[in-house]
């Protein structure tokens, strides 16, 4: 394949794979594609750590990172709080609620082990002071692209990114919000529809995709959200992107970070059990629908907290939830959940990481190959 995405990173497919998991991005590298490791969970060692693995695994093929600075969060306008103020300003309401109902699902505290409770530092995470320090851990590792999930890229990640020679992209998921990040000197639009896992707008993938391809041309578009199938990619990029950024469908690979309970759930769902919450981050984003995002939707709890308190308020007990949810005595499984889209419906088989590649390839080229059928019958 040839599109301007292939051209711009050296890679034989126009896919690129956000994923918190090392073993995809390098597997996804490696197939043709371009592995995006997304980093905002991870602590300055662990971050370390993993891009010098996959940079060993890729050798000179391309990977990318993925680090989240909010255009609005709670202690924006002085480059993020520091953890320990973050904890602060947690209402005793909210911890109480989050105490109970672990309670009542039987979930216990973290063993005292000495082990951290949480992976960020001193720096609140989802905050500009944070990604730095994780930006500037990234690029001694040479990534070939930098992108931002929330709002348009800070100057400095912009300067940074290009100045080690990096391509810098950003989410939109409207037209004038990519147009900003084109305007702050981005080089490439991650158009994110509705239907995407994790932090995603209000608009479906068909109609955002060439709103955004016209407001930005010539800066080339990834199309994503509901992407998980060559089909999907063919429709994509017949909408005028250049290639697509995929997410959800990696997540029942056999490499994938994914829980064991969550996977299950996942290979499981129908394309209708998602649904756009704020309770794990503060900000609305598709996950799977259960028994924590039931609680958090009742009429007697508290609203989540705004970005980066909530998701320094559910750290601990999401953890905790994970430790527990392969428990049958526990009822951790019921609260067992992850971001993930619409394509969950599709995603009913466990597959490496590569297959996935290349069926998506393979299915597309059936996809264009058909539609070239149906002009030549005309």
């Amino acid at each position: 394949m040839h599109t301007a995405i292939t051209e711009m990173f050296g890679i034989e497919f126009p896919i690129m794979a956000f994923t918190h998991c090392r073993d995809v991005a390098a597997e996804v590298s490696r197939a043709g594609g371009l592995g995006v490791l997304g980093v905002v969970g991870h602590s300055d060692e662990n971050l370390d750590t993993d891009l010098a693995w996959i940079r060993e695994q890729v050798g000179d093929r391309p990977f990318g990172v993925d680090l989240i600075v909010p255009a609005q969060y709670q202690g924006a306008d002085q480059g993020g709080l520091d953890t320990a103020e973050a904890r602060a300003l947690i209402p005793e309401e909210h911890q109480r609620f989050l105490d109970e109902m672990l309670d009542r699902y039987d979930v216990p505290p973290l063993p005292d082990d000495g082990s951290p409770t949480q992976s960020w530092g001193p720096a609140a995470p989802l905050s500009s002071r944070r990604a730095s320090r994780q930006l500037e851990i990234a690029l001694a590792y040479e990534p070939a692209l930098v992108a931002n999930a929330l709002g348009p890229p800070p100057p400095e990640m912009i300067a940074h990114g290009h100045a080690a020679g990096a391509k810098v992209a950003a989410l939109a998921g409207r037209a004038v919000h990519a147009e900003r990040h084109v305007a702050a000197g981005v080089d490439l639009i991650i158009a994110q529809g509705y239907e995407a896992g994790g932090h995603t707008g209000e608009v479906g993938s068909m109609v955002l995709i060439p709103e955004v391809v016209d407001a930005v041309a010539p800066v080339p578009v990834l199309g994503a959200g509901g992407i998980g199938r060559g089909r999907q990619m063919a429709a994509a990029m017949a909408l005028g992107a250049q290639g697509v950024w995929c997410g959800s469908v990696w997540l029942t690979t056999e490499e994938a970070e994914t829980s064991p309970a969550v996977k299950q759930k996942f290979l499981a769902a129908a394309s209708s059990d998602t649904e756009r919450s704020r309770t794990l981050t503060g900000k609305p984003a598709r996950m799977l629908r259960s028994a924590w995002t039931e609680e958090w939707n009742r009429a007697d709890t508290p609203d989540p907290l705004p970005m980066p308190l909530q998701i320094i308020l559910t750290g601990e007990a999401r953890r905790r939830i994970d430790r527990m949810s392969h428990h049958p005595d526990s009822g951790a499984q019921k609260l067992a959940n992850y971001f993930v889209g619409q394509i969950v419906g599709t995603m009913n088989q466990v597959l490496p990481a590569r297959q996935v590649v290349y069926n998506l390839v393979e299915e597309f080229i059936d996809a264009i190959e058909n539609l070239n059928s149906q002009l030549d019958d005309g």
